[in-house]
């Protein structure tokens, strides 16, 4: 993770929504599995939250709409622009800021009821040593007792099928059609991800626009991550799966470490 993650993220801000079919009803959708999560392990609204790898406020935005105070923070400085930019047009006050995962010291607060991290930015960690050096920094961020949630792909299924592709998908917007697809290029226990997104410029009949976005991923399997929360200081980890909770991907759930809370 560093600056190529930022550059992949840099180049995508402005597209990153095509990569749903309905990038408004993703986020309340995602709010209205999250927020009750939340809200069952740090109590009810509001809560004091930082999305820390927030990208263009797609938990973020879901999570404030639900009345929680909400911190979004990326590595991504055009990532947390657009944010600003689509907060600011829903009419939501949320604190921005650029800042990688694994070094969050410099956010002006701490002492958060919850920290999320959500559509599978925690295997953008390639090495044990950065996703641990990322958890205790959100750990110390956390007020005690508070409660850390992530989001990512089931890779203790992928690994077993090892998919090559993924898509493609036709989704239509406001009268212009847009085609998502992903290629996976695998290498043990890691994968290049391609992304590619093609849509039309203008209105129907308009010429196509075809754009490629690469990024390195690990195949993070629940063991593992389990292993490094505990190693840096969570416990009562929980998983959610996407047959209990509707949503695309796994749910884990954890707490900051303290002899009341575990």
């Amino acid at each position: 993770m560093g600056g190529d993650i930022a550059a992949f993220y840099n180049d995508l801000a402005e597209d990153y929504h095509l990569i749903f079919e309905d990038w408004d009803r993703s986020i309340e959708r995602q709010a209205s599995v999250l927020g009750p999560v939340l809200e069952a392990g740090a109590g009810p609204a509001p809560l004091q939250v930082l999305d820390c790898a927030c990208g263009i406020g797609t938990q973020t935005i879901g999570l404030a709409r639900r009345g929680h105070r909400m911190t979004g923070s990326d590595l991504s400085d055009v990532a947390i622009a657009r944010a600003r930019r689509e907060a600011r047009t829903r009419g939501l006050e949320v604190d921005f800021h650029v800042a990688d995962m694994r070094d969050l010291s410099a956010l002006p607060e701490a002492g958060f009821d919850a920290v999320v991290a959500g559509d599978n930015a925690l295997p953008h960690l390639l090495s044990d040593e950065d996703l641990v050096r990322a958890l205790v920094s959100i750990r110390t961020t956390l007020k005690p007792q508070g409660v850390f949630l992530a989001t990512m792909r089931d890779y203790d299924d992928l690994l077993r099928t090892r998919p090559a592709l993924q898509g493609p998908a036709f989704y239509s917007k406001d009268g212009r059609r847009h085609i998502v697809h992903q290629v996976w290029d695998w290498d043990g226990n890691e994968y290049t991800m391609h992304l590619h997104i093609t849509y039309e410029a203008g209105s129907a009949g308009s010429p196509w626009i075809a754009k490629h976005y690469a990024t390195r991923y690990r195949a993070l399997q629940r063991k593992e991550l389990a292993q490094s929360l505990e190693a840096s200081g969570f416990c009562a980890i929980e998983w959610l799966m996407p047959e209990a909770t509707g949503l695309y991907q796994p749910v884990v759930v954890a707490r900051r470490d303290a002899a009341s809370s575990c």
